[in-house]
């Protein structure tokens, strides 16, 4: 396979960033695994994504990714992620979710956050990370569940040595990811990987 030389590697992810809505940069796809990766000591927050396909429970990881769970939990409690879809559907990559309206207007965000891509968490399939443009503290309200195991996105593996930051795992409704994941896309404007049918956020809430 040719790679594009450094520079234009860069230009080419921020293009898509932009026009993608803070896409991780591609890589190898791998068959999904039996089951999500779960970390040492799940103890944090969960939030329950209510989709149109089925519910996500997503559970939080704050000691090792605070700046990027206080970031999430500002946006679900202040509705943000109410009525967003997933614009982004790679099956045996990931599908990405935070930013659009069903119009493909985009939701108005809160100023970026550093990045914390060297917290020790990796993007495997079920682990649930920041989307960001090719700079590094792009990050705002975007993110994307890994369908695969990813670790060319993990900090030490990727392309620009920084990486995309894991900030918690899927713990209930990995067959509603799987289902998202395996549905038909098509190219919509700059939106490369949209759904044919809409897939909606209709409510996130914080567990406790």
């Amino acid at each position: 396979m040719k790679l594009l030389s450094p520079m234009l590697a860069a230009a080419t992810l921020l293009l898509a960033g932009l026009a993608q809505a803070q896409a991780p940069e591609a890589a190898p796809a791998s068959a999904p695994a039996s089951a999500p990766a779960q970390p040492t000591q799940p103890s944090g927050p969960k939030v329950d994504l209510e989709t149109s396909m089925g519910t996500i429970v997503i559970e939080l990881d704050p000691e090792k990714a605070p700046k990027t769970v206080a970031n999430f939990l500002k946006y679900v409690r202040a509705g943000h992620y109410n009525g967003v879809i997933f614009h982004r559907v790679i099956d045996g990559f990931m599908i990405q979710t935070g930013g659009y309206k069903a119009d493909l207007s985009e939701k108005p965000t809160r100023p970026p956050i550093p990045l914390e891509s060297r917290n020790g968490l990796s993007n495997q399939r079920g682990s649930v990370a920041m989307a960001r443009t090719a700079i590094p503290d792009s990050a705002t309200s975007q993110f994307f569940i890994n369908v695969a195991d990813n670790v060319g996105l993990d900090q030490a593996n990727s392309r620009d040595g920084q990486g995309y930051a894991v900030f918690g795992h899927v713990v209930q409704g990995m067959d509603v990811v799987d289902r998202i994941r395996a549905v038909e896309t098509r190219s919509v404007s700059v939106f490369q990987n949209l759904p044919v049918k809409t897939i909606t956020i209709n409510k996130a809430t914080v567990e406790r």
